[in-house]
């Protein structure tokens, strides 16, 4: 059999019927065996000849992970959740994927190494949830960053991983520093200022301001954002020239910024305006709100335009009381303390505009004192929290113990309706009066017929947050229970099934954590 490759695919478009490639013989179906099979000796001659390419040069050698490598049983506790650890919420067996931003926070705590086999399939699962990928690239290690040199679809693992170890070298060594500032990626510049500011903020500021007026606006918005870092009053002349920058948005980051540093000049500025607004009159505390947005205002970060549905004045005063210190208030309200101030009367129906600014203040500030006033006392209804509505960010200025304690009370007065926002900035595990406050609130709205599903949130928090020593607390709920009479149908089998979902959760949670501390 002969005839060249053309002939053959020609032959094989046409049919062995209307062309016969040369030498193939017989009736039409030896023929078209024929035709096969000098197609198949023809593929062999095409791949024999090709030329050899020349050889590209040979991956780096990984570098060495001297970390311990995981216990045997957390290894395939690892793999489980990594190639099939998701389940319907329609069941009550654990979900494992649910649980791996936890494990890894512990694995990449006690120092261990990933074990190689698995590190593509942490790489996937890293470039899928942002939310996991700064302790799974952690507890990936350098063998991670090796493999996404060699992969384009794990690449963001050079920017996110690589430009936090390059900035880490890079702060040390200041030659270095320099050209990772000049050529590196965007992430990688902003790892290295972070990282800086961390180590030597007038160093990373001087780095910044070398190159501040060739940056793209975008890009001096996240540089001017990573100064919150070390922020401190040496910063005030870099940001009171960026109070002039020509993007808003530089501007009013500049602006938050020195506002946060109460000895600020812009601060004083906002002060003296806020005081020219806000006094105490015997019956109470007046406001009177700006008439109009001069353009020294403007300067100093206040947004002109209110958004729709807010009066000018009010949007004007909010920005105004939000920028000036807190000191301001008790040298204006003759000595008083954050907890009188709050409690004193606002006329003329100014109060919810006045406290929320002051709301915005204290987050900024992060003034636990005044975090503490204007939470008041978590039984009360309205009130503070009532004029601020989610009162997490308060919270979250408090200490980790007083915060549990602040939300365990307020649950135990008002169940748990209000408060996912609020347990969702408590520590990890929930201390032991949270934890009995969160389970005794989901008990009684089984008892009183509530929609389970409107709690299915909260359950979903609980199995990540509760302590797995309250595991044979939930337990003892997990049986099913008789149908309220004013319940939803079917909700007493949900409460049921969702309360052994959680002790299981929370069992496993344990044992997770015996395997991650055997040796």
């Amino acid at each position: 059999m002969g005839g060249t490759w053309e002939d053959l695919v020609g032959s094989a478009l046409l049919g062995t019927e209307r062309r016969r490639p040369a030498g193939v013989v017989g009736d039409a179906q030896e023929a078209a065996v024929g035709l096969l099979d000098a197609a198949a000796v023809g593929v062999v001659r095409r791949r024999a000849g090709l030329r050899p390419g020349t050889a590209g040069p040979r991956p780096k050698a990984v570098a060495a992970d001297p970390r311990p490598r995981l216990p045997d049983a957390a290894r395939r506790r690892l793999e489980s959740m990594l190639t099939g650890g998701g389940r319907s919420r329609q069941n009550a067996a654990p979900n494992l994927l649910e649980l791996l931003p936890q494990w890894l926070a512990a694995a990449r705590a006690r120092g261990y190494a990933a074990p190689p086999a698995l590190l593509p399939a942490l790489l996937d699962i890293a470039r899928a949830r942002t939310d996991l990928r700064a302790d799974a690239l952690a507890f990936a290690g350098p063998r991670a960053l090796w493999l996404a040199e060699l992969n384009p679809e794990w690449k963001f693992a050079l920017r996110a991983g690589g430009g936090a170890v390059g900035a880490g070298t890079a702060v040390a060594d200041s030659a270095a520093r320099a050209q990772l500032w000049e050529e590196g990626l965007f992430a990688e510049r902003v790892a290295l200022l972070t990282r800086l500011r961390q180590a030597d903020p007038a160093g990373a500021l001087a780095l910044l301001a070398a190159t501040w007026r060739g940056e793209r606006a975008e890009d001096r918005l996240m540089f001017m954002d990573a100064l919150r870092t070390g922020l401190s009053a040496a910063d005030e002349p870099f940001l009171e020239a960026a109070l002039t920058d020509r993007s808003r948005n530089v501007r009013a980051t500049a602006a938050e910024l020195l506002s946060a540093l109460p000895a600020s000049a812009l601060a004083g500025r906002m002060a003296e305006r806020s005081r020219s607004c806000v006094s105490l009159a015997p019956e109470g505390i007046t406001v009177e709100a700006p008439y109009a947005c001069d353009a020294a205002m403007e300067r100093d970060g206040v947004t002109a335009k209110p958004p729709n549905g807010r009066g000018e004045r009010a949007w004007w005063l909010g920005q105004l009381v939000e920028a000036a210190p807190l000191a301001t208030w008790p040298e204006r309200f003759g000595g008083r303390t954050p907890e009188q101030i709050v409690a004193l009367p606002v006329l003329d129906d100014w109060q919810p505009d006045l406290h929320a600014a002051w709301c915005r203040a204290t987050v900024r500030q992060r003034d636990t004192a005044w975090a503490r006033a204007l939470l008041g006392a978590p039984s009360a209804r309205g009130g503070p929290v009532a004029a601020i509505g989610d009162p997490a960010k308060l919270l979250a200025i408090l200490p980790a113990d007083e915060r549990a304690a602040w939300v365990a009370r307020f649950v135990a007065a008002h169940g748990l309706s209000e408060a996912f926002q609020m347990l969702g900035v408590c520590a990890v595990p929930w201390s032991a009066p949270l934890g009995r406050a969160v389970v005794d609130a989901l008990d009684i709205a089984r008892d009183g017929g509530s929609y389970p599903w409107s709690f299915s949130g909260v359950m979903g928090l609980a199995e990540r947050c509760l302590d797995p020593g309250c595991a044979e607390q939930v337990a003892l709920l997990s049986a099913a229970a008789e149908e309220s009479p004013n319940g939803s149908p079917g909700a007493g089998a949900y409460w049921s099934e969702a309360f052994q979902r959680l002790t299981a959760t929370l069992r496993l949670r344990a044992l997770m954590a015996e395997e991650l501390a055997a040796a």
